[in-house]
């Protein structure tokens, strides 16, 4: 029983030191291309697991889990457990009592967005998205993009294309990992 509990907690620090290399790792490369020193054509890989250990770290108060699965080209589904109440308490805005009712509250979410780009510009298109298991989607996503998301985050864009900046020409995302592709 003692060379299980031993087992088991060396595997948890592997797990942790893992985690923290791979935030290391996916901070220093953002740190490379925020520079702006990297060469025209040079492409930084970014794993799933780095892009997870950085999310995890630089995640918002009220979210718990996240992970980012890199599921085929140009398609990525994020999940984690969110506490949407304490989201919003944690950005400064306290919901008032019927909000509450209906925001408190862990759940499991998860988002599959398709993620184009080209010409220093990309577009994410949201294809999916489970609350608590129940599927959104059609117009009912379409509305709550509209009225809530871009409500509390009005620089969000979804379903447009936006700049890429930091000279990035492209974004190229696939099962192994997102390639950062840098310009001129």
């Amino acid at each position: 029983m003692r060379l299980r509990s031993i087992c088991i907690a060396l595997a948890l620090a592997c797990v942790a030191l893992a985690t923290a290399g791979d935030y290391v790792s996916a901070k220093r490369k953002f740190d490379l291309i925020d520079s702006g020193r990297s060469r025209p054509g040079t492409r930084v890989e970014l794993t799933a697991r780095e892009l997870t250990a950085y999310i995890e770290h630089e995640a918002p108060a009220g979210v718990r889990n996240p992970k980012l699965e890199l599921v085929s080209s140009g398609v990525a589904t994020g999940t984690a457990l969110i506490d949407f109440g304490q989201v919003r308490r944690a950005q400064g805005y306290a919901p008032g009592w019927l909000m509450s009712k209906l925001l408190d509250g862990e759940r499991p979410v998860s988002v599959t967005a398709r993620i184009t780009s080209a010409h220093g510009q990309a577009k994410v298109d949201v294809q999916r998205v489970v609350i608590s298991g129940v599927e959104i989607d059609g117009k009912t996503l379409d509305f709550l993009i509209r009225n809530f998301l871009l409500a509390m985050y009005p620089d969000a864009a979804v379903g447009r294309p936006f700049e890429l900046g930091h000279r990035i020409e492209r974004l190229d995302v696939q099962p192994a990992a997102v390639g950062v592709v840098i310009g001129k």
